[in-house]
């Protein structure tokens, strides 16, 4: 089956599109990529989605016509990319853009409630593709207890699970997160599984960026290198009580957004140099995945360092552009006893890893296989995950 996974991250920088041929299920699943596009939101579009995220007011219509715009969007993403490619499309699975998510229940009208909402119309996509379009994955897990995220180790199980090898597949988008793989962990081992949100990503990196220096992101971070690690904000940014949170744990602009950038840049302080801040934010990513690594592998029973050539670290997402970032985790892990990786040297491009999990999930949810990994999003039960809007 030749499936097209779309996905646009909370970094909200724009629209990746995965071709994907997949076949079998299990023990037995084949997945090959195709082919992968990333598209740039436009800028009033991307203003407009982070206007939208963990808004405290905001106009219903305004959000309503998001919701189509965005799903026109990903139906010209997938359109161009279908254009390029060839493929015989059978099936999109798309994420959608995330504007809540809240996984710890509070109280509201009387009930305790958690929630998530992702944006993007689904009937609009399949209307202009001609394809069925699976989408709005979070839910099902949420409904059986789980907090929605993360949703990649399934691709995570599937793919990069080694006999002989640990494997830690972090991703770093707006939220960073990271999936422990036991050696011989596969799709038949699931309760061996962790995976976690770890903290900001990109996020508070992009915000100082735009704040500081007009930039919507650090390029290759070459201000960051530039500058030094001011101790005493990292010190206060890591005490943030979603750090000392035990996984299953998920994170995103309700915990890193606006209001913790905003004192994250009072905890640097007036004076201090712009370049010092953006290493500041980068370190600030950077030590708390290396302590929530350490802490999992030490929950996990999983004692560093490893002997050469059994654990292998390995990253994905937008943040592995990110040289002065990728170097800090590295001085973070490299002692562990980890061989230091990215996603490309396995052969799925760092880029395109999250648009090929969610086609992943698309199938599974088409053949009515579950898509979460209950380990890592803490729900009661396995859940086939999504809806289906046909064309």
């Amino acid at each position: 089956m030749i499936v097209a996974g779309v996905m646009s991250g909370t970094s909200a920088d724009g629209i990746d599109v995965a071709i994907v041929l997949i076949r079998g299920r299990g023990r037995n699943l084949h997945l090959r990529l195709l082919g992968h596009e990333h598209f740039p939101y436009p800028r009033a579009v991307r203003k407009a989605i982070l206007a939208a995220m963990n808004a405290n007011s905001a106009r219903v219509a305004d959000l309503a016509r998001l919701n189509f715009l965005l799903g026109g969007l990903y139906a010209d993403a997938v359109d161009a990319t279908r254009k390029r490619y060839q493929p015989e499309l059978e099936l999109i699975g798309c994420h959608g853009q995330t504007l809540y998510h809240q996984s710890e229940a509070s109280a509201f009208l009387g009930r305790s409630i958690a929630t998530t909402w992702q944006t993007g119309e689904a009937s609009v996509i399949a209307g202009r593709t001609a394809v069925p379009v699976v989408s709005d994955f979070r839910v099902a897990d949420m409904a059986a207890g789980g907090a929605g995220a993360p949703l990649v180790p399934l691709l995570d199980l599937a793919f990069y699970g080694h006999r002989k090898k640990l494997r830690v597949l972090q991703n770093i988008g707006g939220i960073a997160n990271l999936t422990i793989l036991p050696p011989r962990t596969s799709l038949a081992a699931m309760e061996c599984v962790v995976a976690f949100d770890t903290g900001p990503g990109n996020m508070v990196i992009d915000a100082c960026a735009q704040e500081l220096f007009a930039k919507p992101y650090d390029d290759n971070g070459r201000i960051a290198a530039k500058g030094t690690v001011i101790r005493s904000a990292l010190k206060r940014a890591l005490q943030d009580p979603f750090f000392r949170l035990k996984p299953p744990k998920t994170a995103g602009r309700e915990q890193f957004g606006r209001e913790f950038t905003k004192q994250f840049l009072k905890w640097c302080g007036a004076r201090a140099k712009k370049p010092d801040v953006l290493a500041t934010a980068t370190a600030l990513t950077a030590v708390s995945i290396g302590q929530a690594l350490r802490r999992a592998l030490a929950t996990a029973e999983l004692k560093p360092p490893f002997a050469r050539g059994t654990a292998e670290y390995v990253f994905s997402g937008g943040g592995s552009q990110n040289r002065t970032l990728t170097q800090m985790i590295s001085h973070q892990v490299e002692p562990l006893g980890f061989r230091v990786l990215n996603s490309d040297d396995l052969g799925i491009p760092s880029q395109a890893k999250e648009a090929v999990a969610f086609a992943l999930l698309a199938y599974h949810s088409w053949h009515r296989l579950p898509g979460n990994v209950p380990s890592a999003t803490g729900a009661t039960r396995p859940a086939v995950l999504g809806k289906i809007s046909y064309p």
